[in-house]
């Protein structure tokens, strides 16, 4: 466990996990907004044995991070350069592979098409590229909205016990991965995530027409049953020249935690490939 500093002086939680002198990979897991580095605390374990170095952080205003008093420090390039900073904890000295859920699928390309030197490859899970048509964007924005006002009146014991549960947790609560994200977003502060839903979220650009730019290898991953991000997953790895596209069976849209097993052998399996690739 740590802390490290953003570069406007926020200090942000960040999990560094595995050996640096290992022959693996240094994976940085980015969450699904109004989530928790603890969403990933399952993927520690089976990465760290096969040699590879793991990352887990809270974005600012989320977890254990700080929220900014300065609703203008809420801002994507301001995600951007959180998560390179986090980039340089795990990894000073060379490249890392990015692994993001929803939002932090999205977060993941924003930082590989402004540092594409700093990736070498990606991990995108139940994500999509952001909305170009205005309408659409105009859609995401209210929904995202109105999560951000339910977070911030009712408190995420509604949150959790109400509709967001199976996007935040997945639709097996009892399962001990997902009893440990629960933790991890009761204790969060309503306002921070409230005012990133608001700020970030609801506002982050659309990628679409940059995928192509993408050089990197990436492995593309949704639920067979996330309907909401099984179009989007075909876009991107449509769109990316070098993108392997996964439909995993049965799983929704926290499919790290419904179908940890296959989500982990898929990941290893293309980390395994990488060191195959120029």
């Amino acid at each position: 466990m740590a802390r490290i500093e953003a570069s406007d002086g926020l200090s942000l939680y960040v999990e560094c996990h595995g050996d640096s002198e290992g022959t693996g990979w240094p994976v940085v897991f980015s969450c699904a907004f109004s989530t928790t580095h603890a969403n990933w605390s399952a993927q520690v374990e089976p990465l760290v044995n096969a040699g590879h170095q793991v990352a887990l952080w809270d974005y600012r205003g989320h977890g254990l991070s700080e929220t900014p008093n300065d609703l203008a420090a809420f801002n994507m390039d301001q995600v951007v350069s959180d998560l390179g900073r986090v980039a340089d904890a795990l990894s000073p000295d060379g490249p890392v592979v990015l692994a993001g859920l929803s939002f932090g699928g999205l977060a993941s390309l924003h930082f590989t098409l402004a540092q594409p030197d700093r990736v070498r490859g990606l991990v995108l899970a139940g994500s999509g590229p952001g909305f170009k048509k205005a309408e659409a964007a105009a859609r995401w924005k209210a929904q995202t909205e109105r999560t951000a006002e339910y977070i911030e009146t009712r408190g995420f014991e509604a949150f959790l016990s109400g509709k967001a549960a199976p996007t935040c947790i997945g639709r097996e609560p009892d399962l001990p991965a997902a009893q440990a994200a629960a933790r991890g977003i009761l204790a969060q502060n309503p306002k921070g995530v409230a005012d990133f839903g608001r700020r970030v979220s609801g506002l982050a650009p659309s990628v679409i027409d940059e995928l192509s730019e993408i050089d990197q290898p990436a492995l593309v991953l949704v639920g067979e049953e996330d309907a909401a991000f099984l179009r989007a997953a075909e876009v991107m790895s449509a769109k990316m020249p070098h993108a392997q596209y996964e439909v995993v069976a049965g799983a929704g849209h926290i499919l790290n935690i419904e179908a940890a097993e296959m989500f982990d052998r898929l990941v290893l399996d293309f980390l395994e490939n990488l060191a195959q690739k120029p």
